[in-house]
């Protein structure tokens, strides 16, 4: 591919990632209007965040595998229409049923288009640091749609009508479709066969809904429910029948070899316990900006905006800080921001203002920023030749359920500890405060074992081995086919 195209590429595949993260966190902010606009219950006002993240998060692998077998750029253009009419669908709607049948779609189409994102880029950015570059770029576009979308919901439901959260992604699809066009070249990946793994397929999705299902229903149903109960046993027999097929499989969906790899699996880890911090915290600091600090849903979103673009610029710079540090280094500098930017953030009380949530949240920001780049890129180039796709998949269906359980374990010490409060005289505001610091110390913790986590498994193992780079996986993971590995793509913030 020519320069120009290169480039061209990038912003067709950073705007359909735009997309897709404002509409992951667009909807929060809104949901009382929508409640009032179409008179919904509790639960079918659940079901509108509810129905995106089962079908999204079930999805995931199997989108990856089909871009990896069939064509990234065929299958981009696929999930990139499917969303783009889901959402004008999603902001036409006229009832709950609708609207959550819109949100469904939505799911099936960014399933197939979030994980064809990086493999797209990938295959059209050979040289590693031009590579990089683009990586950090692609992640600093998915750090402004985490700010933008409480932003966009906030106005939008305070000003225009709340249809226009969703409408928004039109044109923003269309322009993406016109620059993808001439621009994207046609991948895919070097297996003998286009051979779905059917069975492995099925149980992995059925894996990945039921566990979502449990995680989003959870609290409400009641952790020991039938039902609750029924989804993690559904979950934990379809994970088990999933490693079996894909142990016995010619041609598995996942190589389960790759996961003997330190860099591939610990990298996977480190992803997942930034998943649980960020979007756990994220969840419950929009409950004490507006609960407790008495923040407008517009200023609530506006507070995470220093944060995100800390994050976009931290993006920007990581691929000059790795050639000073190395990788393992620069990911375990920045999960170490992390820790102290929610240290800070345990600090404040009931009194805190804007000024004061920002030495948190932009120290928070730039450890998120540093880390993801050189995380999530020497994480996938340790993925076989010919899976990126599903590689990239792998990596955000773990980012996505680290996130939804995040929210639930996170919740059920905040919960925990505000009930202890309450029974202990504690008004109900401080009751919830002593619940979220407790909270932001569980994730505090976690965090920083991924800070030596990270350094332990993503460090070189030999000057060899740091001299090789990608080269060094294929012989750590060959798997006595004809195959051999290459680099892997990036996911984003």
């Amino acid at each position: 591919m020519t320069a120009r195209a290169r480039w061209w590429a990038l912003a067709a595949v950073s705007l359909a990632t735009l997309m897709s993260y404002l509409d992951n966190n667009v909807t929060n902010v809104a949901i009382p209007t929508i409640q009032r606009s179409l008179h919904l219950s509790v639960s079918g006002l659940e079901w509108i965040v509810s129905s995106y993240l089962l079908v999204f998060a079930g999805l995931l692998l199997v989108g990856g595998r089909v871009a990896d077998l069939y064509g990234r750029r065929r299958v981009f253009f696929i999930g990139l229409t499917i969303f783009t009419l889901s959402s004008l669908a999603a902001g036409l709607a006229g009832s709950g049923a609708e609207l959550i049948a819109a949100r469904a779609v939505q799911g099936l189409g960014a399933a197939l288009l979030t994980p064809t994102t990086l493999a797209i880029l990938m295959h059209a950015f050979t040289d590693v640091r031009e590579r990089t570059a683009a990586i950090g770029i692609w992640s600093a576009v998915g750090a402004l749609g985490l700010a933008l979308g409480p932003v966009i919901g906030g106005v939008i439901s305070q000003h225009v009508h709340w249809g226009w959260i969703f409408l928004i992604n039109v044109p923003i699809g269309v322009i993406t479709f016109v620059i993808a066009v001439p621009f994207i070249a046609e991948s895919r990946g070097e297996s003998r066969t286009r051979r779905l793994d059917l069975p492995g397929l099925v149980t992995s999705a059925l894996a990945l809904f039921a566990l979502t299902y449990a995680l989003i229903e959870g609290h409400d149903r009641g952790w020991t429910s039938a039902p609750i109960m029924a989804a993690f046993a559904v979950a934990a027999l379809a994970t088990a029948a999933f490693l079996a097929v894909e142990a016995r499989t010619e041609e598995p969906m996942v190589p389960l070899p790759v996961f003997r790899n330190p860099v591939f699996s610990g990298g996977t880890v480190t992803m997942m316990i930034w998943g649980f911090g960020i979007l756990g915290i994220y969840f419950f600091t929009s409950l004490y900006l507006q609960g407790i600090l008495g923040f407008s849903p517009t200023k609530a979103g506006l507070s995470f905006v220093p944060m995100a673009l800390c994050i976009a610029l931290a993006a920007t710079i990581a691929p000059r800080v790795v050639p000073v540090l190395g990788s393992h280094r620069t990911v375990s500098l920045g999960m170490l921001l992390m820790v102290a930017g929610l240290v800070l953030f345990a600090r404040l009380g009931a009194g805190a203002g804007f000024g004061s949530l920002m030495p948190g949240f932009a120290l928070f920001g730039l450890g998120a920023g540093l880390m993801n780049v050189p995380l999530t890129n020497s994480t996938l180039e340790a993925s076989p030749t010919g899976q990126t796709g599903i590689a990239s998949a792998l990596l955000n269906a773990s980012r996505e359920v680290a996130g939804l359980l995040g929210v639930t374990v996170i919740g059920a010490v905040l919960r925990s500890q505000q009930a202890s409060a309450m029974r202990g005289g504690a008004s109900a505001p401080q009751a919830f405060l002593d619940g979220y610091h407790a909270g932001l110390w569980v994730t505090i913790g976690l965090l920083a074992a991924g800070v030596v986590l990270s350094y332990v498994t993503l460090r070189p193992r030999s000057t060899v081995a740091a001299a090789a780079g990608a080269e060094i996986p294929a012989a750590e993971l060959a798997i006595g086919e004809a195959s051999t590995l290459s680099p892997g793509e990036a996911a984003g913030v």
